[in-house]
């Protein structure tokens, strides 16, 4: 795909700071600017209209969750709408949830990686999401007690017809199984000895047959459908 444009919202200006050389120094990413309050934050959003915004939770004037749901609001279209990562030192339930709530579309805690926070970016651009697994657990353990706040919408008849018209191949299977563990692209790759471009083609299979727009929601319609456990 083509360069992914991200805006920072951050407070913390060593965090900051950093982020940004770090960001700056990847070719397929191209830092179009930063902020350090939500308002200015949602400002610059709309301003820019990047491809993803990274939005830390803490913020002096308004929290992420409050930001994320501004920016979501900004569009109605979903194909135009600037992803959201969120970015944060948290991985407290309520706060996860609220944030899916407010339209997050991938999570991340601070102590990620600069090699998988670029990859999660990647993934978040191409409208898939990226979920930490301590936080994909907090979402999938919700999923499971049937007690989660986050609507995810499942046209259950649906994605279960085309199921049995085109089931899941083993493969297929054991990818889905990687991404209910909340495994990335190239984690399931090494797990599986297969290259990230055939993760790639199995995981767009997959949100095909179970009618999911994103991985998050291929993980709970999986859960429900007892494909895995």
């Amino acid at each position: 795909m083509s360069s992914i444009r991200v805006v920072l919202i951050e407070d913390h200006d060593l965090t900051r700071m950093g982020m940004k050389i770090a960001l700056q120094q990847q070719g397929e990413l191209v830092f179009v600017g930063e902020a350090a309050t939500g308002a200015e934050g949602v400002a610059l959003v709309n301003s820019q209209q990047p491809d993803v915004a990274i939005v830390d939770l803490g913020l002096p004037d308004m929290d992420g969750v409050e930001v994320t749901r501004q920016i979501k609001a900004a569009t109605t279209e979903a194909s135009k709408a600037t992803k959201v990562l969120i970015l944060t030192l948290t991985d407290n339930q309520e706060t996860v949830l609220a944030a899916f709530a407010a339209g997050a579309d991938s999570y991340c805690i601070k102590d990620i990686s600069s090699e998988n926070l670029v990859q999660a970016l990647k993934l978040t651009a191409e409208g898939n999401s990226w979920i930490d697994p301590a936080i994909a657990n907090i979402v999938l353990q919700q999923v499971r007690r049937k007690e989660a706040t986050v609507e995810i919408a499942a046209a259950e008849a649906d994605y279960k017809q085309v199921l049995e018209a085109t089931p899941l191949t083993e493969r297929e299977l054991e990818v889905l199984s990687e991404i209910v563990n909340g495994n990335s692209n190239a984690e399931i790759a090494e797990k599986l000895y297969i290259t990230v471009g055939t993760v790639k083609t199995h995981v767009r299979n997959i949100l095909n047959k179970l009618c999911a727009d994103d991985r998050t929601q291929a993980a709970v319609r999986a859960l429900r459908a007892g494909l895995v456990k």
